[in-house]
């Protein structure tokens, strides 16, 4: 009892000053305490936002937008498209986008990259292994002409319609048609 009556007797001793008053003299060792004064009113204050780093594994770091959604990449591959991989197990083999993932600029193509997963097995269904098409990064696949057996850079321009197309920049042909992108989203409903 006689120490909390002692701590709050140096409690007491000690003064602090309302905001824009005179600093006292007494204050912690003998030092006067520090006196904060309001902002000037023609003053404001701008608050910069910044990315925020959304944390997916230790290792690994996205960037996302202020509203905690990660940073979409744009990439030069899109559903549908016809691409050969230029780099990494599956390199020189063909194939078409079936999948994209724009937080890391990933693609899923049809029958390439196979991995092998554990499917773990109920009463009704044995446990089995199957095969699923793994992630590529689109930056080692390039668009392909199958007309003329020869990988490209895509290139963008406006036709006479007014319409914006990409096209292979070694052949010319156009990639983005009106066909090819009914056929895509006719065979995305029957899935």
């Amino acid at each position: 009892m006689s120490g909390m009556a002692a701590l709050q007797g140096a409690m007491g001793a000690l003064s602090v000053s309302a905001p824009g008053a005179a600093a006292s003299s007494s204050g912690f060792w003998g030092n006067p305490l520090a006196t904060y004064s309001a902002a000037p009113s023609g003053i404001r204050f701008m608050v910069k936002t910044s990315p925020i780093e959304m944390r997916l594994q230790r290792w690994e770091r996205k960037k996302c937008k202020p509203n905690s959604l990660p940073m979409l990449h744009k990439m030069h591959v899109r559903v549908g498209d016809t691409v050969q991989v230029i780099a990494g197990r599956e390199k020189g083999k063909v194939g078409e986008v079936v999948r994209l993932y724009k937080h890391n600029s990933t693609v899923i193509v049809k029958d390439l990259n196979l991995k092998s997963k554990h499917k773990k097995g109920t009463d009704e269904e044995p446990g089995e292994i199957i095969m699923i098409e793994g992630p590529i990064h689109s930056s080692n696949m390039m668009l392909y002409s199958k007309e003329k057996n020869v990988t490209s850079r895509v290139g963008h321009k406006i036709l006479e319609d007014g319409t914006k197309v990409r096209y292979l920049k070694k052949t010319g042909e156009v990639i983005d048609s009106v066909d090819n992108w009914v056929k895509v989203f006719k065979e995305g409903e029957s899935e």
